[in-house]
């Protein structure tokens, strides 16, 4: 009877264990949904969550799956914005390249951003872009003459749908008073970047539906000409890896492009903590807890910062990005490809890093012998017109490729040790770490399906692969 009695307790418990997620489930189901009934911005019980995460830089995996899953925001913020300029096509751009501006307290560099862009780009290329500039300042009259301005100076550009001016009404901010004094800040420079952030997300949601990718940039900068096709040969280059952010310049919320389907969640969890932090630290919380841990910046930089004056208190912001350059970019195209060497790999400065084109990152290899290799194999031939490869680096100038060469190759075939070319042609030596070969496809009759580096001579010094870089004879498809 003791047995039987047990056994029915334990029966019991069981059964209480086993409704405990049913429970669990049905009651955070009731209560999201009364959150939901409240009609907030924020749901408090997934700030909570998601406020865990932010205290921590890396995220782990439980943090991705908090974000993903519990706050996979996929619909629009209710927001009815006001129109002062021009109206959305309807056919989707490539590129929707946003800018939110208040007024300062010195000077004005919105119609001289707006200018840039125009300006730096081909008709071509304006075919595939429209920029959305969000006026958030409350003072209507500013607005108003601002608008007669931009469309005195742009009216070809609205009428065409390249341009559009918004305006978000006030009525639709949450509070900016009594807000959280975090990092000490005074309490104007807390309100001043917890509307900003309030700015940015309702412009984020605006233009989630207009294009394929967004690109970020402030009121006060200045672009690379030809801007739009760099970004396209890096968005090529980067077909099938995972990404969240790129970045095309070091400072602020400047030149930071996103895939058009993540902006709702963007804009959503810039609601959510608008008073936390400023914009471009919870960018990169927001990159995290997507799991992409670490920044992918290219160099050179596209946009540069201009205005000599913030629009903070008109306070002195004389920053420059040093890696800027205005003229046409030669941003080589690095078709999608897999690399692999036999040279002894130092700790995780992989093969893929000398092809990847982003700053800071190469492979960095162990002394390699006669005969080592390192090989570029594409997912579909392709045309070359030229291959430049650049070995060592400022602050260890003798890791370098002291005797090889660049070789060609094509018939890709299955092995024991993975896809290889069976044929190649050797197109020059190494000289001092580097080779440049231009008009490749003039000087072989075969469309390239590897690129091969052999190494010639042993050497006792390790090898830094900087940069491979490739450029096509055809421009890269989207």
């Amino acid at each position: 009877m003791r047995l039987v009695a047990k056994a029915v307790d334990k029966m019991r418990c069981f059964r209480k264990r086993s409704m405990l997620p049913v429970l669990a489930f049905l009651i955070s189901f009731l209560l999201f949904f009364n959150l939901y009934m409240d009609e907030e911005y924020v749901l408090e019980a997934e700030k909570r969550q998601l406020g865990e995460a932010l205290l921590h830089p890396a995220p782990s995996d439980r943090d991705v799956h908090v974000f993903r899953d519990v706050s996979n925001f996929s619909g629009s913020i209710n927001v009815t914005y006001r129109y002062l300029a021009g109206l959305p096509l309807p056919r989707k751009k490539f590129l929707t390249i946003g800018l939110s501006s208040v007024r300062r307290k010195k000077g004005n560099y919105l119609v001289e951003t707006i200018k840039s862009i125009f300006d730096q780009s081909s008709y071509e290329e304006l075919k595939e872009i429209v920029v959305v500039v969000h006026l958030a300042d409350f003072d209507l009259v500013w607005c108003e003459h601002l608008v007669q301005e931009i469309t005195r100076k742009f009216a070809h550009h609205i009428i065409a749908g390249r341009l559009l001016v918004i305006q978000a009404p006030e009525e639709h901010y949450p509070s900016l008073d009594g807000l959280k004094r975090n990092f000490n800040d005074p309490e104007d420079r807390v309100r001043f970047r917890s509307k900003q952030n309030v700015d940015y997300a309702f412009l984020l949601n605006f233009c989630t539906n207009l294009s394929d990718f967004y690109m970020m940039l402030e009121d006060d900068v200045r672009c690379s000409r030809n801007f739009l096709t760099s970004l396209k040969k890096v968005i090529a280059s980067r077909e099938g890896s995972y990404w969240v952010m790129l970045e095309f310049s070091k400072l602020g919320y400047i030149g930071k492009l996103y895939r058009s389907r993540d902006l709702p969640r963007l804009a959503h969890f810039l609601l959510m903590f608008y008073q936390e932090m400023p914009c471009d630290w919870l960018l990169i919380h927001f990159r995290g807890l997507l799991a992409q841990k670490d920044a992918i910046r290219f160099k050179p930089s596209l946009f540069q910062h201009m205005g000599y004056y913030s629009s903070y208190k008109g306070a002195e912001n004389k920053l420059k990005d040093d890696d800027f350059e205005e003229e046409s970019v030669d941003i080589p195209d690095n078709p999608p490809a897999s690399l692999h060497t036999n040279i002894n790999v130092f700790e995780n400065y992989d093969a893929t890093k000398a092809y990847s084109n982003i700053v800071d990152e190469y492979f960095w290899g162990k002394p390699p012998f006669t005969g080592d290799f390192f090989v570029v194999i594409f997912n579909k031939s392709t045309k070359i017109s030229k291959i430049k490869i650049v070995t060592g680096s400022d602050d260890r100038q003798n890791d370098i490729l002291h005797r090889g060469a660049l070789e060609v190759g094509q018939r890709l075939v299955e092995s024991k040790q993975g896809k290889q070319c069976t044929s190649y042609i050797t197109l020059g030596e190494f000289r001092n770490g580097c080779i440049e070969v231009q008009n490749v496809h003039h000087k072989i009759s075969f469309e390239v399906q590897c690129i091969r580096i052999v190494v010639t001579a042993s050497q006792k010094e390790w090898i830094i692969l900087r940069t491979i870089s490739v450029w096509t004879a055809q421009p890269i498809t989207q």
